[in-house]
């Protein structure tokens, strides 16, 4: 009887804690969770922690909560110009209103993507459309961006879910386009550095004309102050032969043929013809010459 009895309270025991365990569910802070009565949503406020339900009347479903990333796969879009660039974009998004999310993507996150992608591949194509190659690749990235993430957050809130950013990783041109963009660019840095040699060989001619001018100046002036000192010292030296002339003209005129006669001969093989009353021999005549 007593075996019977523990055996009772043991089963009850059992159905007590089995009850339990299905009547207690967690969401942990990472987590959205949707509370389903017979199917239909009837709660989805919950926060992070221990809840109760109503045991095979509710069923509980949990969704990812935290930001999750779409990494869009690489696709042509034709720019202004209707040429080819191949992009490749990320999405960052999370669950906003667990009910819409449930809803339209049956709670699939692949699904989510799925939607999400199509989205931002109409905005990149009518962005990128608008635009020549060279707004989309330096000077319109940050504003198609920002575009991109405030239409496509508007579009997802229908979907119940919030684009937090919307990221162009790379934007590369088509193969022929590249080529194309490559001959010009190197056609343009050919121009500029030949503009730039030509005007590198202007200033040179220019400063080697300036230092020629330069030059043929300091030299005129340098020959020009040579000859005035050259006329002050042949002014000196007449002023100074004449002075000397006037003390003692004889001795002078002596002097004068001494330095003539050294001149004269310089070589033993030298050889001068004159008269013998030749005027240059004068001082070998006599001892003193008479000046005349």
């Amino acid at each position: 009887m007593m075996a019977q009895k523990q055996m009772l309270a043991l089963i009850i025991l059992a159905a007590v804690l089995l009850i339990v365990f299905f009547s207690l569910f967690t969401v942990k802070e990472w987590e959205r969770a949707a509370l389903f009565q017979l199917g239909e949503i009837v709660r989805t406020d919950f926060d992070p922690g221990l809840h109760w339900k109503f045991p095979f009347i509710n069923n509980v479903r949990k969704f990812d909560g935290r930001i999750l990333t779409l990494d869009a796969e690489s696709e042509r879009y034709l720019t202004k110009e209707k040429k080819n660039v191949i992009v490749d974009a990320f999405v960052k998004w999370r669950i906003e209103n667990v009910r819409e999310y449930y809803t339209t993507m049956g709670g699939n996150e692949v699904q989510a993507n799925s939607r999400l992608s199509q989205i931002i591949k109409d905005g990149l194509r009518s962005e990128f459309g608008k635009r020549t190659i060279q707004e989309v690749v330096s000077g319109e990235r940050k504003n198609i961006m920002d575009i991109l993430s405030v239409n496509a957050d508007k579009q997802a809130r229908a979907f119940g879910i919030s684009v937090i950013d919307v990221r162009l990783k790379r934007i590369d041109l088509a193969e022929d386009v590249s080529a194309s963009v490559y001959s010009r660019m190197e056609a343009e840095r050919k121009r500029v550095a030949n503009e730039l040699r030509a005007q590198g060989e202007e200033q040179a001619a220019r400063i080697r004309a300036e230092a020629d001018r330069e030059v043929t100046v300091i030299k005129a002036e340098a020959f020009r102050e040579a000859e005035q000192i050259r006329g002050e010292g042949d002014a000196i030296a007449t002023n100074t032969y004449a002075q000397a002339f006037n003390k003692d003209r004889e001795f002078y005129s002596f002097y004068r043929s001494l330095n003539a006669y050294k001149s004269a001969f310089k070589d033993e093989s030298d050889v001068f013809v004159f008269e013998p009353d030749a005027d240059f021999f004068k001082y070998f005549k006599q001892p003193q010459a008479k000046q005349k």
